[in-house]
């Protein structure tokens, strides 16, 4: 191994734990991971590749963590699984017919108000609420159909959306409803991987040692959401959310 090629593995195994932290508490760890893989020039299908093989190992030791501690609503899982990959299915299918960049400038402008959301006081939406079988019903299913058409159609931030939705519309906490997220990220994960794997666009000489990092980033940040509650959740949303607010700000009105 050349010396630059270490250098390179090393930093991006940097990036990768913190990566893996932010994303394993609230979502968001592909805004960090996917630019640092670009800067190195890599072919783009190579790099979401390479980014989600690391990731999809990081999200499994997460939901292990959030599982062992029953930090996963699994009726909310059971009725929403279908309807997000169904969503994710036909929004890579609308991404084809549609300009993105309408819709990419429209989470712009909603970024803002999710953010406010997550600073209403602690006292007022600290309590976990089990959803009743109508919001099951009812609720679920448009949720996780939504937020899996947006995956499909764009995609960043996906997992924090997630985190978000459970959290205002099914009265999850913030740490239940970011474990049950990670069902979903885990699914959607390994969908895309199997893809990527069959293609060869794994670069596995990054890949390895960016996944070992994702998965210490993963289990310390689990872990720490697990024991620190919903203030911690709700600090690394906010920060999750300002950093997809700043990316879709650039992408979208200064390129």
């Amino acid at each position: 191994m050349s010396f630059d090629l270490l250098t390179m593995t090393v930093i991006l195994s940097a990036v990768s734990f913190v990566a893996g932290f932010v994303d394993s508490i609230a979502g968001g760890g592909g805004l960090l991971l996917l630019p640092a893989l670009l800067f190195t020039g890599l072919p783009p299908q190579t790099v979401l590749g390479t980014n989600k093989f690391a990731s999809t190992f990081g999200t499994s030791f997460a939901l292990v963590n959030f599982v062992r501690s029953k930090k996963v609503d699994w009726r909310i899982v059971s009725v929403g699984i279908a309807f997000t990959l169904l969503g994710a299915f036909l929004g890579s299918k609308a991404i084809l017919y549609f300009p993105n960049d309408q819709v990419g400038r429209m989470i712009v402008f909603l970024l803002p108000f999710a953010m406010a959301i997550t600073l209403i006081p602690q006292k007022v939406r600290k309590e976990h609420k089990e959803p009743s079988t109508q919001e099951l019903l009812k609720k679920v299913p448009l949720i996780c159909f939504s937020i899996g058409f947006y995956d499909g159609f764009l995609g960043p931030g996906t997992g924090s959306f997630l985190i978000m939705a459970f959290y205002i519309f099914l009265g999850l906490d913030l740490v239940m409803a970011s474990g049950t997220a990670k069902v979903f990220n885990l699914a959607s994960n390994v969908g895309a991987l199997i893809v990527f794997l069959l293609e060869g666009k794994v670069l596995y000489l990054l890949g390895l040692p960016m996944a070992l990092a994702n998965i210490t980033g993963n289990l310390l940040g689990s872990t720490l959401a697990i024991r620190k509650g919903t203030n911690l959740v709700r600090a690394f949303l906010m920060t999750s959310f300002g950093l997809l607010f700043i990316t879709l700000v650039w992408k979208y009105f200064f390129q």
